[in-house]
């Protein structure tokens, strides 16, 4: 599986791309920066993304993305930039019909160190020893997106089996309630039947009542 992960930001949008094999098997493909110069105007920032992310799916196509989940943050203005990138990485993934991602700093930084506090320079160089680079990755940005294909290959057949596990769940947890009204209707029919001839409670004792009042009568 080929996987690009993207680190979204406006200043830098950070892309890595790695390929995955049996087991943790992971293979470096390429690992890159689009940066936008502060000066421009949002609009004319965020189609440079675009147009950047556009150019590394038509070049390498990758099978899935990864993105990194956008938290909160002190720097307000900060949060909404990266969260308007990720959004246009998600919007030109979708538009060729790929599955998007979305992984949390510390989900990545669990899968890569172990550690989901992890620093930067702790991710760059697990990732670094991970892919068997020659050198760290520059700038962090471009770190942090390869460390998010290679949480998304690690953790994509768990996931997978947890989702196959929650849905067999839920399979059998509708087939339990149907069951259960299935009897419930039964159980509704057989007394209703069972009244209508004369055998049920209802009826047994409205017969009583009547066998009692003709001994009355003929006495």
């Amino acid at each position: 599986m080929r996987v690009l992960g993207v680190d979204p930001g406006l200043t830098r949008c950070g892309l890595g791309v790695v390929d995955g094999g049996s087991g943790r098997t992971v293979r470096f493909v390429d690992v890159g920066v689009v940066r936008t110069p502060a000066e421009l105007d949002l609009a004319r920032r965020l189609l440079l993304v675009a147009d950047g992310v556009e150019e590394w799916l038509d070049r390498h196509r990758p099978q899935v993305v990864a993105i990194e989940r956008v938290f909160s943050q002190n720097n307000v203005s900060t949060v909404i930039g990266t969260a308007q990138a990720a959004g246009v990485v998600a919007l030109a993934a979708a538009r060729r019909g790929l599955p998007v991602h979305f992984h949390t700093p510390s989900e990545m930084k669990t899968a890569v160190t172990g550690s989901g506090r992890a620093d930067k320079a702790q991710v760059t160089a697990m990732v670094t020893r991970v892919l068997g680079l020659a050198e760290p990755p520059r700038p962090a940005d471009a770190a942090d997106a390869l460390g998010l294909a290679i949480c998304h290959l690690w953790r994509a057949p768990m996931q997978s089996r947890l989702s196959e596990a929650k849905a067999r769940a839920a399979e059998l947890a509708r087939a339990h309630q149907t069951r259960l009204r299935t009897a419930a209707r039964t159980g509704t029919g057989k007394l209703r039947a069972a009244t209508a001839t004369g055998l049920g409670p209802a009826s047994g004792s409205s017969l009583a009542e009547r066998e009692q009042n003709r001994k009355g009568t003929t006495r």
